[in-house]
């Protein structure tokens, strides 16, 4: 995508961190932004500020789990903008955490309510609108380095952010020939409030549970990577340069490289032990299916 200047887009999560970060950056070059958020007081306090600035945006109350919710933001985007170019969904919550058999099975139901269906909400609502109009556009779904390497005590954390990663991967097969670009995001700590997602859990935020449920020295280690973390703006930034570069894959901490390569090592080494299998090879089915079309670009 090279030209920003006056397209629309909806960006949820957006009164604060990544979401807040990336509207900033679609703001300075020249984008109308429709800011998402569950959170009415940061969110007119976010929308205010930026008008303070000269920007084009408006916001509305949007809780991306709630698939009628996200239908009434997306008529919203339309009667104020007349059309959207650029989706994000970036909205995400930290959810459960600790040893499998211990997390609240609620806390599951949240974690994928919000991470994965809000990404599916998000695309299957506004991508027709994408489309309606032909003049192409783009999608950044919001994953995290979760959704590449799993992590002890992060189950429905990374099972959600897997997921929103290869569904991004699948949609780039399908709209990139369709001048609808893809990209999945994934940061790794960046100074936001997600430690503190809890705050809008349907539930409450009992914090007996939630140091039942998650160990705390993991919990401890995260908070402080997270506050000594990256800028979002940094992050947004990034975003913005990447879609210039038409990516599917945006990372934001290449010292991580390191574990990719070490996951990306014992995938192939599996693949190997595969290939001399004897018991593999005695089945034809083993060497079926096409590739080509499946395999993202």
């Amino acid at each position: 995508m090279k030209d920003f200047d006056g397209k629309i887009a909806f960006v949820t999560g957006a009164a604060s961190g990544i979401g807040l970060g990336i509207t900033r950056a679609f703001v300075a070059k020249g984008m109308k932004v429709m800011m998402a958020d569950i959170e009415a007081g940061p969110l007119e306090s976010a929308v205010a500020s930026l008008r303070e600035q000269g920007a084009d945006v408006a916001g509305v109350i949007c809780d991306v789990s709630d698939v009628e919710a996200v239908k009434l933001a997306a008529e919203k985007t339309i009667e104020t903008f007349g059309k959207v170019h650029v989706i994000v969904n970036n909205a995400g919550v930290g959810g459960g955490g600790g040893e499998t058999g211990t997390i609240p099975i609620e806390d599951w139901k949240w974690t994928v309510d919000v991470n994965l269906m809000g990404v599916v909400y998000g695309c299957e609502i506004f991508v027709p609108l994408i489309k309606e109009h032909g003049e192409g556009g783009y999608i950044i779904n919001t994953a995290s380095l979760a959704g590449q390497v799993g992590t002890v005590g992060m189950g429905p954390y990374n099972a959600t952010k897997f997921a929103v990663v290869g569904y991004s991967e699948s949609m780039n097969s399908e709209l990139v020939p369709q001048g609808i670009g893809v990209a999945v995001l994934c940061p790794a700590w960046v100074n936001t409030q997600i430690a503190e997602s809890r705050r809008n859990h349907p539930a409450g935020t009992d914090q007996s549970e939630v140091q039942n449920s998650a160990d705390e020295e993991l919990k401890n280690t995260v908070n402080e990577a997270i506050s000594n973390g990256m800028s979002a703006d940094t992050v947004g930034k990034w975003v913005v340069e990447s879609m210039e570069q038409d990516a599917l894959y945006i990372f934001t901490h290449p010292n991580w490289k390191v574990v990719i390569e070490a996951k990306t090592s014992r995938l192939l080494q599996a693949h190997d032990a595969a290939a001399e299998s004897a018991i593999l090879r005695a089945d034809k089915g083993s060497l079926s299916g096409p590739l080509s079309d499946i395999l993202p670009e």
